[in-house]
Formats: C-alpha cells, sequence, structure tokens
C-alpha cells in the first residue's frame, strides 16, 4: 500500500479543518472591526456575534454599577480572586449569566470575546493562587470594571491567572476565547492564552478580529492578498483583443467570500482599509453597521438540516456597536433589525441598580409602514 507524506504546513491545514470543522461544527464565528471618523477622531469598534447551537439570549443587556462585588469562579467553585468594581458597565449576556460576548463601560473602555476553537489554553489552575484566578468571563468582567484604558490593562493583566472552568450553564458549550480591547485613544490589543496558558498580547491589526487560529497567523495570512486594491483592474490588450473588466470592483476580484475565520479576517480588513471618510461619530456607527451586514451568516449555511435549531432565526444572533468616544453601546438582534442605543453618559453608575435590559422579549421585527394619503 501506498504511503502519503504531508509536507508540515499540510498536515497543519489538515488539523487546523478537522478542528474547526468537525470538532466544533456549529457556527461560533464572529467578525470584529474598528473605525475612526474625521476632524473629530470618534473610534468606534462593531462586531457581530454568531452562535448556532440555541438562542443564547445574548439581546438581553446587563447593567453593573460602580463598586460591585465580585468573586472569580475557579475549578473548586466560587473560590477565585475577589474584587469591588471601580467602574461601571454595560455587557451582553449568555444564557441568562453574567457575562457574554462583549462590554463597554462608563470610561469607554471596550472588551470583546472571540471564539478560538483549538487554539485557546489557559493557565493551570493552582488551589494556592486560587485568590487571582479568574475564568475566562471573570477575567472580561474584572477589565471592564477595573481599568479605562488598554494601557492599564496591559500594566495588570499579568496580576491574574484565567483558569479553564467548565460551564453548563452556557449551553453545554466549551470555552475557548481570546480578547479585543480597545480605549477612546483608538488603541486596540487582541489578548490571547495559547500553549501552556502563555500569554501573547498583539497590536489589533486595523481593530479587526475573527476566530481561529491564533492572531499571529492571520497576520502572516494577509500577505496572500497585497494584490486587492479599490482601484479596478487596468485594461489590457493581448494578441489584439482588448480585455475590459466585466464592471466595478474587479480591484477586488479573489477576495475571499466565505464564513471561514480566515477569509472573513482578510474581508474585514479589506473592507476596513477601504472606508469611505467618515464625517463623525454617528457616521461611523451606521457605516461601520453597514460593513458588518457583510458578515451576517444565514443560519442553515452552518448548521446541518437536520440539526438545525427551532428556537433561532440566524447564526447572527446580534450585532453591537460601541462608540469609545461618546460612551454608547448600539446593538439590533436576529429579531429585530431596529438599532437600540444606550448612552452610558446618561447612566450614574454610582446609584444604578445592577440589572438586565431586555427589549427582545416579544420577538418581533419593527417595521414602519409609511402611509400614502
Amino acid at each position: 500500500m501506498r504511503h502519503i507524506h504531508f509536507h508540515p504546513l499540510l498536515r497543519f491545514l489538515f488539523t487546523l479543518v478537522l478542528t474547526t470543522s468537525v470538532l466544533h461544527p456549529f457556527a461560533h464565528a464572529c467578525t470584529g472591526i474598528s473605525l475612526t471618523s474625521k476632524p473629530d477622531n470618534a473610534h468606534v469598534v462593531g462586531r457581530t456575534v454568531e452562535w448556532s447551537l440555541s438562542d443564547a439570549q445574548h439581546y438581553r443587556i446587563a447593567v453593573f454599577p460602580q463598586k460591585h462585588q465580585y468573586a472569580g469562579l475557579t475549578p473548586e467553585g466560587s473560590t477565585g480572586m475577589q474584587w469591588s468594581g471601580r467602574y461601571g458597565f454595560v455587557s451582553m449576556t449568555a444564557y441568562g449569566q453574567d457575562y457574554g460576548p462583549d462590554g463597554l463601560n462608563e470610561k469607554g473602555l471596550y472588551v470583546g470575546m472571540y471564539y478560538l476553537p483549538g487554539f485557546a489554553e489557559y493557565q493551570t489552575f493552582r488551589s494556592s493562587a486560587a485568590h487571582r484566578s479568574l475564568s475566562v468571563g471573570d477575567f472580561m468582567q474584572w477589565m471592564l470594571s477595573s481599568f479605562s484604558t488598554v494601557a492599564e490593562v496591559k500594566r495588570n493583566i499579568r496580576s491574574v491567572d484565567v483558569v479553564h472552568v467548565e460551564d453548563p450553564r452556557f449551553g453545554g458549550a466549551p470555552l475557548p476565547f481570546h480578547w479585543k480591547v480597545s480605549d477612546p485613544s483608538g488603541e486596540s490589543i487582541v489578548i490571547e492564552f495559547t500553549k501552556g496558558g502563555q500569554l501573547q498580547i498583539f497590536p489589533a491589526f486595523l481593530g479587526v478580529i475573527t476566530n481561529a487560529p491564533t492572531y499571529d497567523w492571520h497576520l502572516l495570512n494577509v500577505r496572500n492578498y497585497l494584490h486587492l486594491e479599490t482601484s479596478p483592474n487596468n485594461p489590457r490588450e493581448i494578441e489584439n483583443m482588448d480585455l475590459h473588466p466585466f464592471g466595478a470592483g474587479s480591484g477586488m476580484l479573489g477576495l475571499p467570500g466565505d464564513f471561514t475565520p480566515p477569509s472573513r479576517f482578510i474581508r474585514a480588513a479589506a473592507f476596513t482599509a477601504s472606508v469611505r471618510p467618515l464625517q463623525n461619530a454617528e457616521d461611523a456607527v451606521f457605516e461601520a453597521f453597514r460593513i458588518l451586514d457583510s458578515f451576517n451568516i444565514p443560519l442553515g449555511v452552518n448548521a446541518p438540516r437536520d440539526k438545525i435549531p427551532n428556537d433561532i432565526e440566524s447564526a447572527t444572533q446580534i450585532t453591537s456597536v460601541a462608540d469609545l468616544t461618546n460612551k454608547t453601546y448600539y446593538y439590533h438582534t436576529m429579531f429585530n433589525r431596529q438599532v437600540r442605543k444606550i448612552d452610558l453618559a446618561k447612566i450614574s453608575f454610582a446609584t444604578v441598580k445592577k440589572q438586565v435590559l431586555d427589549d427582545d422579549s416579544h420577538r418581533r421585527h419593527e417595521v414602519r409602514e409609511l402611509v400614502v394619503k
């Protein structure tokens, strides 16, 4: 029998396909971008959230006050790090729990969690270090409640251990993540814990983030698409035959259009790099929504026909945009495409009670009819 020998790179890619397609067959395919408007220099971040296992209830938004008391979760229970929050924040939730895919605090610090299956590996839990240990959700809440800038996060991140905690409350799914952290200055980083719990921090390229593989792989992969440009291809004459592009967009010929994380990363980077001039923060917010529309994933293309859940309409369950400069959080959902807005500047986080906002309880798309008389 003939044995086939694979080049190491091919073996890696084959393993990647098995890891992301076989072990994790449902969509956990989030895409994040960043935009800046001129001349007001407003910084905006946006993202989609895909989850095709079931309705994760991401549309429920939690409000956390200042001085809220937190207790980290460890494999031994609620024995982890305990702290009092300095800042208030709003956060998506998931499955009725206190944390979800992203959040924005009153100082404009944004934290987003993105699935990283097959590559995330957290730090080893030690009972003797329980006082500094945090689960993945605690880690997000710790950053949002404790810091106002990316620089502060980077200075303090090594003071905690992020450990794996099995949590059946999240639909029984594993919880491998990496994080995007951004602030009103425009600085944006990606935080990863990989093999052996090794901490890695990357500047977020154009503010773009997707999923597996690791962020350094995506940065290398960008080199495969240096030919993409906004200008159309020039006509050419070959053997007395004039060849012209068929239409607009020929400079982007070859831009990947599938829903895999590497393709979405390239597409998000291309759209961000070529964004039109943005006049102000609101313009940037709705341009972010417009770009993110290109990443909406219909449920049927990611879930086998015999396993499509009956409680969701789309794999893209919610799309959020955070105006970091003006501390405003926007979102729309699979149940209602109307954009909702939370102005954090109008919330008194010193006195507000912890609460959950549910604006999708009726699960009805809101349509405004124009009456012709």
